[in-house]
């Protein structure tokens, strides 16, 4: 597949802009915070309801979904990607591999403005909550991440 232009800023403010509810989690999200990680691809997490709004924001930037929004309200999740790969994860609720669990809700009413740069115009979660969504499946990169993670809490508190 040939490379297309794609501005990473400008994605962020299509969806921000789009009023569809979503929040940065993964690998950028953890850059978001001044994590230095790398990553290939964006993960989101949106409300079930926003599919739509989220994928029209996308159409710019010639991001073709792999599911309907009835598929992946259905399987729970769904793929956007050209050049670029977003990962959308739409449950209401997502258990963590140690059985506690959030709900989208929950982690979207508590969550921030991008908290490194005033550039990037993207929710992404309190850092607690994207603890958790990194303990969604039991990957080993998910386990560095989370320590990552708990130590920028870490100095946060010194």
């Amino acid at each position: 597949m040939e490379g297309t232009y794609f501005d990473e800023l400008e994605f962020y403010r299509s969806i921000a802009r789009s009023g569809a509810r979503a929040l940065l989690i993964g690998r950028r999200a953890i850059l978001a915070y001044g994590i230095n990680v790398m990553t290939s691809d964006y993960d989101f997490w949106i409300e079930m309801d926003d599919i739509e709004i989220f994928n029209k924001a996308c159409e710019p930037f010639e991001m073709i979904p792999n599911r309907t929004p009835d598929e992946a309200r259905k399987f729970g999740r769904y793929v956007l990607e050209n050049s670029e790969h977003v990962d959308v994860l739409v449950a209401r609720r997502m258990p963590t591999v140690d059985g506690q669990s959030i709900t989208f809700k929950e982690a979207f009413e508590a969550s921030l403005d991008t908290p490194r740069s005033r550039k990037i115009d993207v929710r992404v979660p309190q850092v607690e909550h994207l603890i958790m969504t990194k303990r969604f499946g039991a990957r080993p990169k998910d386990a560095s991440d989370i320590n990552l993670l708990n130590e920028f809490l870490e100095r946060l508190k010194v």
